[in-house]
């Protein structure tokens, strides 16, 4: 039986560097699926399609060749062979990838792709459906959370690292706003598995994230 590991949870919880750090420990795979949805916001901004044009979207989606490779800093993501990694991580990408997910018919192909990767490999799946869509049947599932000031504490610092000044009340109220669209979304909202065990790191570290992360899935795996 394969071990997957499936994590949800809100924008700015860490699950995308959690997740990398808790598949090495457990050498297994991680798959982002939010980047996923990133590379189609980023691809719609980058045509001039509205977002908000759901017929447009669906259309792009089913046309577009979005894939994924595993590389030694992690997941690489790529649509029409166009290595997207380093630009699907805007306030704008965000807030597009939000919009897109809503659609029924997009979040089909991507799941359909998703599940057919799980099956092939042992693999962590982080995103905001994952334990209660892709992955139901999952060896494990976390709801990875935090407090909205926290999350979005985080996000500004990742932010300023990477060069870009916004301030933190408008990335608070972006972080919220994404929340509101998220968890109303009338597709797959995003929620808690009632089988997900909840994971809050507001006052945790990174690696105590990880290791509370590895208990959970550890005990599940051998339970």
């Amino acid at each position: 039986m394969r071990m997957n590991i499936a994590i949800d949870g809100p924008v700015g919880a860490g699950k995308s560097s959690v997740s990398d750090a808790v598949a090495k420990k457990m050498g297994i795979l991680h798959l982002d699926t939010g980047a996923m949805y990133r590379a189609l916001g980023l691809t719609a901004l980058r045509k001039g399609i509205d977002t908000g044009d759901e017929e447009k979207i669906v259309g792009l989606c089913r046309a577009l060749k979005i894939g994924v490779r595993h590389e030694a800093d992690g997941q690489h993501t790529f649509v029409e062979g166009e290595d997207v990694t380093g630009m699907i991580r805007t306030p704008e990408v965000s807030m597009a990838a939000s919009t897109v997910s809503r659609y029924a018919e997009v979040r089909k192909e991507m799941v359909r792709i998703q599940q057919q990767l799980a099956a092939e490999t042992d693999m962590l799946v982080d995103g905001r459906d994952i334990c209660t869509t892709v992955l139901p049947n999952a060896t494990a599932k976390i709801f990875l959370t935090a407090a909205p000031e926290e999350r979005a504490r985080r996000r500004w610092l990742e932010m300023k690292e990477k060069g870009m000044e916004e301030p933190f009340e408008k990335v608070l109220e972006e972080l919220k706003a994404r929340d509101e669209q998220d968890m109303n979304r009338p597709v797959e909202p995003l929620r808690q598995a009632p089988d997900a065990v909840l994971v809050d790191s507001t006052s945790l570290t990174f690696d105590e994230t990880v290791d509370a992360i590895v208990r959970i899935a550890e005990a599940k795996r051998h339970g």
